[in-house]
């Protein structure tokens, strides 16, 4: 079993590069932000609990999202691996999947993380918001925002997984085939 987290700030390709790894390496994709955005639209309890934070740029809770992984984890007890996207953006849930996957007999191989910088995550959402009409890449300063807590709250997580040995970085910025040639050695040699 392979466990990856793709890590990088809103806009870095992690969506873009998630299906492609999943097409070769046959895993199961886990996206908080999926998740929430379908429960959004569906207007479950989870949705409505969680728009509210999302609307003003915050990230739900720890416990909501860990709830959403513990329940995306048992959907799949017969699986390759999984890729975690948007997830861990704390250090307690790092800390937290880290024991579920224990739990298991799992462990997190690698984080790759998306290098980019903040001009061009702020086109690529503004890009996005066009072409999927997602809410959260609408408002400059929602973008903004995201951006800031990522760069206070969630990229220390980074450390985290340095750390243990199990952090690789790419250039997040460049042609998407050439970014997943460069995401692939690194899982080669992590499998």
């Amino acid at each position: 079993m392979v466990n990856i987290v793709l890590f990088g700030p809103p806009g870095a390709g992690k969506g873009t590069q998630s299906k492609k790894i999943i097409a070769k390496y046959h895993l199961q994709h886990i996206s908080t932000g999926e998740i929430l955005r379908k429960a959004i639209a569906e207007k479950t309890p989870l949705g409505i609990k969680a728009q509210s934070y999302i609307d003003e740029g915050y990230y739900v809770p720890d416990e909501m999202a860990v709830d959403i992984i513990k329940h995306e984890l048992e959907k799949y007890p017969q699986t390759e691996g999984f890729i975690f996207d948007g997830f861990p953006r704390t250090i307690n849930q790092a800390n937290q999947l880290q024991q579920i996957l224990s739990k298991i007999g799992a462990k997190i191989n690698v984080m790759i993380s998306l290098e980019t910088d903040e001009k061009v995550i702020v086109e690529r959402l503004v890009q996005r918001y066009y072409e999927s009409g997602r809410p959260d890449d609408q408002r400059p300063d929602i973008i903004k925002k995201r951006i800031a807590i990522y760069n206070s709250n969630t990229k220390i997580v980074k450390d985290y997984y340095k750390k243990k040995g199990k952090c690789e970085s790419v250039c997040g910025i460049g042609e998407i085939d050439v970014i997943f040639d460069k995401i692939c050695s690194i899982i080669e040699r992590y499998k």
